[in-house]
């Protein structure tokens, strides 16, 4: 009897657990998965941005790159999820899609400036850039210094952008401020109108101003309008912070881990100190010069899987294409060979076809030399700096750079050693001795400069043969239903 009321209890209390668990279980069940649960069942995170040369844009194989892509595509890979990017062409709607649920919007990464009114909208994770805000004029005018300098004359800006949020500020004490919110443009654009005196000023992020500057060699900065001010990533303001913690604790670690300083390094590290004079000289010769060799310097990255680019400005560094340049040391021709390399690739080098074909060749060779472990870009940024200073010292920069506790496969490594070849009490223990090791490293900077430039110049000259097309096709189209209905009227 006593056996039976144990077993009578006992089933009595697994029946109310097995109740209590079914509960616990609808409960869980019920619950609605977070953001992030979301983000990884769908497989994808879906981001807003702005296409351009700081954020994303498709290299010529047709690849999305850039610093924003580089930073995105790690986060995703984190999540174990795919990248999806919706470009935005309007600053303020990207805040308002942003802010809309039925978006499907996860984040927006746009090289957004953090400012007081977003903070009012939307929530920012930690900061991994900064830029300053900075007024561009067209030389030639007289150069503003102040603010003050700006009034009564028009400022362009981009609709919706950070640049507009100060200007209303300071129309409160500048209450002659003029500007010009203009839409579905970038950075570069604004630069352009000012080139061409579209407009008196224009207000730019330094990152964006850097990078163009060379295309458009009218302009330059006349003035800082504010210091530095941190760039991140948005996310809506939400209870749901789960995709918010995850990308600020990635944003962390990639900031102490080195791999915003790699993406700076890989899309930023080729700004040139260019000045007004070298800019202009640049555009000058991309006009006159440069459409002479263009065709055959196409024709031979092809056949040498070179991006023709590369080529042209490795040719620009050495010679400002002129075919008949010689320096004081005896290099001559296009791509400024020394006889021995010369005759080494089978070519005559005051021949400019030749020089070209025996240039690209002995790059190549150089940098089949380059251990195999180290990976695109570095690899061809050395090979560019033994194309200057030579393999061998190339190779002692290295053996310094490990011994100094550097990493010898990483291009940014090598290149802060590279000018201690210069000093005694480093070459004297190296196996080639005394170069002139900061020569290779402005070399391969202004290389990389000019290389941008070339492929920011020759994506504006498509986008312009398109628009021209389209119009011209408008036009023709306009042509034939006004032709159409003539005819019929007839």
């Amino acid at each position: 009897m006593i056996m039976k009321s144990r077993l009578l209890r006992y089933s009595r209390r697994l029946v109310k657990g097995v109740a209590l668990a079914c509960c616990a279980s609808l409960l869980v069940a019920s619950k609605a998965p977070s953001t992030l649960e979301q983000v990884k069942a769908a497989g994808r995170l879906v981001v807003l941005s702005q296409n351009g040369p700081t954020t994303y844009y498709e290299d010529a194989n047709g690849h999305y790159t850039g610093f924003e892509y580089g930073m995105l595509q790690a986060f995703a890979d984190e999540l174990g999820v795919t990248l999806e990017i919706r470009d935005v062409h309007d600053l303020s709607h990207l805040f308002l899609e942003l802010q809309n649920p039925d978006s499907g919007a996860h984040l927006a990464a746009a090289g957004l400036t953090v400012t007081s009114e977003r903070r009012d909208q939307v929530r920012f994770a930690p900061s991994y850039f900064e830029v300053r805000q900075q007024v561009i004029y067209r030389l030639g005018e007289a150069r503003p210094r102040s603010v003050a300098d700006l009034a009564g004359k028009t400022i362009a800006v981009i609709a919706g952008s950070a640049h507009a949020e100060k200007l209303r500020k300071l129309a409160v004490r500048y209450p002659d401020l003029q500007w010009k919110e203009i839409s579905d443009v970038d950075a570069m654009e604004l630069v352009e109108m000012v080139n061409e005196g579209e407009y008196h000023y224009a207000m730019v992020d330094s990152n964006a101003y850097a990078v163009h500057r060379g295309l458009y060699p009218n302009t330059h900065i006349a003035f800082n309008l504010t210091q530095f001010q941190p760039v991140s990533w948005a996310f809506p303001k939400s209870d749901d912070d789960t995709l918010y913690r995850a990308a600020r604790n990635f944003m962390l670690r990639a900031n102490t881990s080195g791999l915003v300083a790699e993406l700076r390094e890989l899309y930023f590290g080729h700004v040139s100190k260019m000045n007004v004079g070298g800019a202009q000289t640049f555009a000058q010769m991309t006009r006159e010069r440069l459409p002479r060799w263009r065709e055959e310097m196409e024709r031979v990255a092809t056949s040498y899987d070179l991006d023709w680019e590369l080529l042209a400005a490795l040719s620009y560094q050495e010679s400002h294409w002129n075919p008949r340049a010689k320096s004081p040391t005896g290099v001559r021709g296009l791509m400024m060979l020394t006889r021995a390399t010369a005759r080494e690739m089978g070519v005559n080098r005051l021949d400019p076809i030749e020089s070209i074909e025996g240039g690209a060749r002995y790059f190549i060779r150089v940098r089949d030399k380059i251990p195999a472990r180290i990976r695109e870009p570095d690899r061809t940024w050395m090979a560019l700096a033994a194309y200057n200073v030579g393999y061998g010292h190339l190779e002692d920069a290295r053996v310094l750079t490990q011994q100094l506790g550097g990493n010898p496969d990483r291009w940014s490594d090598v290149r802060n050693h590279l000018p201690l070849l210069a000093k005694r009490q480093y070459y004297k223990h190296l196996k080639h001795g005394y170069a002139r090791g900061w020569e290779p490293v402005t070399y391969v900077q202004n290389i990389r400069h000019y290389q941008a430039l070339l492929t920011w110049n020759n994506r504006i000259e498509q986008q312009r043969l398109a628009a021209a097309n389209d119009a011209g096709e408008a036009i023709a189209d306009a042509n034939q239903a006004e032709t159409g209905a003539s005819a019929s009227a007839l």
